[in-house]
């Protein structure tokens, strides 16, 4: 059996989206006229300190674009390339449920095109609300379509998430995760798993909370500096380093092995574009790092989950024998 061939010992969404659908499933970047509450005051001003000012869509086309426009657009290009012909509307850029009920239904609904199967909602934890799941569960029922809200969470160490000005901490994030799942949607969580401020241990024991809370989906992601950002500045200043391309794939495999199996995981790996950045995966293409993940998660005969033996009273299982 060939490499191309092997079975993951992680659960990628590629595999995920061919047994759900039947057939190879494409996430269609979408961008919509929008900011964040991080930005104008509501919780928190100049955003987190490492997004830049166009948030994280550098693939995305210009929000002045009508969705059905971007999807038409994204379409002409990724159906003769990769042969796929369903589609997933990701709504990427900023917070997606940052704005009014009514505005972000003719948005969503805008997404429900015929080859759509599903929506990506990425938001913060706290931009969710009942009114708003209400309304995604009315989209699901009229159009038939999956719902899966993306919610950034980057870091289980409160410290951190004050360091870095997310302007919520895990309360908001627990609330929005089993908020959502009340409605029976999909949730994925974002993480950052080489923060300056963040250990080892914190790694780990983001996997066993995205675990405990029964997330679907994890996006893992090696932080990168943009230009001109306050974390830009501290990286050109020497506040903080960076660890090595060795450590954030040993903590990979840690947050892997600690994380529930039936979980998908979305990318190992995130990446940008290096004339937008003052660092970006160490130089490394994205697709080395993740080989060398999945290289050594082979060489050690370890997997995913193989170590998530901690729910469920793992104290008494001694008397239940």
């Amino acid at each position: 059996m060939s490499d191309t061939t092997k079975p993951k010992r992680y659960r990628p969404i590629s595999t995920f989206l061919k047994e759900k659908y039947g057939e190879k499933v494409y996430k269609l970047p979408v961008a919509l006229p929008l900011t964040c509450p991080n930005r104008d005051g509501s919780a928190g001003v100049g955003g987190c300190v490492f997004c830049g000012e166009i948030g994280a869509g550098y693939e995305n086309l210009p929000a002045s674009m009508t969705v059905q426009e971007q999807l038409v657009k994204n379409i002409a290009h990724i159906a003769p390339k990769y042969k796929a012909y369903k589609y997933i509307p990701y709504y990427q850029n900023f917070s997606n449920t940052y704005l009014e009920p009514e505005r972000f239904r003719a948005y969503m609904e805008a997404g429900c095109i015929d080859s759509t199967v599903g929506l990506a909602i990425a938001t913060r934890p706290d931009c969710i609300n009942d009114t708003y799941l209400e309304i995604l569960q009315d989209i699901k029922e009229t159009y038939g379509v999956d719902i899966y809200l993306e919610y950034g969470l980057q870091s289980v160490n409160y410290h951190t998430l004050e360091k870095i000005n997310r302007g919520h901490g895990m309360a908001e994030f627990i609330d929005a995760v089993l908020r959502t799942k009340r409605y029976g949607f999909s949730v994925c969580a974002h993480m950052i798993v080489n923060l300056p401020w963040d250990t080892m241990t914190d790694t780990v024991e983001g996997a066993r909370m995205l675990t405990a809370l029964g997330v679907d989906q994890v996006k893992l992601h090696a932080l990168y500096i943009v230009k001109n950002t306050l974390m830009a500045k501290w990286y050109e200043e020497g506040q903080f380093t960076l660890i090595s391309a060795d450590e954030y794939i040993e903590r990979v495999i840690a947050f892997l092995r600690n994380l529930d199996e039936q979980i998908v995981l979305q990318r190992l790996v995130g990446r940008a574009p290096e004339e937008n950045t003052l660092f970006t995966n160490w130089s490394m293409g994205w697709w080395r790092i993740q080989e060398e993940i999945e290289r050594r998660m082979e060489e050690r005969d370890v997997r995913q989950g193989d170590l998530c033996n901690y729910l469920n009273g793992s104290a008494v299982r001694k008397f239940l024998k």
